[in-house]
């Protein structure tokens, strides 16, 4: 079988709002306020929580103190996974480009950097956890993207071939990740990030969901 696999933060949602608003409750707790803002600081946020803890800190003249960044990245998490779905919303089309897919006959995976518990809180919050046939975290293997295994485990769980998927996502990340699984990827190119992801030089890029099905159909049959 053949499997479209999805990256989550930026590409199936847009989750930069409420990321912001957990680092800023780290900031809050330091007793300096909020630092971060989450319309410039979008494409930090899809970079992962030590991103955000060291952009801010950066900002305090702190940059450079791995401590704190160790000691409030499990504080990030727990405001994150209370407040997870506050601002978070999927993208336009997503999910029915998703159900379109599954339709046409191919398999439907997650393969996220977003810790796996949180991963699939958010998509059970926003009611689409079940239209997926797997979903991969950063934690559910002991490597992460860019390394290929996490999108081969992905495919596999959802019951697929790993030598027939494509990877669809919106960062160099996902790039060197279905590069190195030797696949085809898709990149968005409606998520805040900061990079114009045509230069990546992927094998197709998205301006609309609506485009996806007709784009897989042509990369992989």
């Amino acid at each position: 079988m053949t499997t479209v696999v999805f990256d989550l933060d930026g590409t199936l949602a847009d989750t930069s709002g409420d990321l912001i608003a957990a680092a800023n409750a780290c900031f809050r707790q330091m007793g300096v306020g909020d630092v971060l803002d989450p319309q410039n600081d979008a494409a930090t946020a899809l970079r992962g929580g030590r991103a955000m803890l060291k952009l801010g800190l950066s900002r305090l003249d702190r940059g450079e103190d791995d401590t704190e960044i160790d000691r409030y990245y499990p504080v990030l998490l727990e405001a994150y996974g209370q407040a997870i779905d506050h601002h978070t919303v999927l993208y336009p089309g997503a999910m029915d480009a998703v159900e379109t897919l599954i339709q046409t006959g191919y398999k439907v995976s997650i393969c996220t950097n977003k810790p796996e518990g949180l991963a699939r809180q958010l998509m059970e919050s926003l009611g689409v956890l079940g239209a997926f046939g797997s979903l991969v975290g950063a934690d559910t293997l002991p490597v992460r993207k860019p390394d290929a295994e996490p999108l081969r485990h992905a495919v596999r769980q959802a019951g697929g071939d790993p030598a027939r998927c494509l990877l669809v996502g919106d960062t160099a990340t996902d790039r060197e990740t279905a590069r190195a699984a030797g696949v085809p990827s898709v990149l968005v190119t409606f998520g805040p990030g900061d990079e114009d992801v045509r230069t990546l030089n992927p094998e197709a890029t998205i301006d609309h969901f609506d485009d996806l099905p007709g784009v897989v159909a042509r990369l992989i049959g």
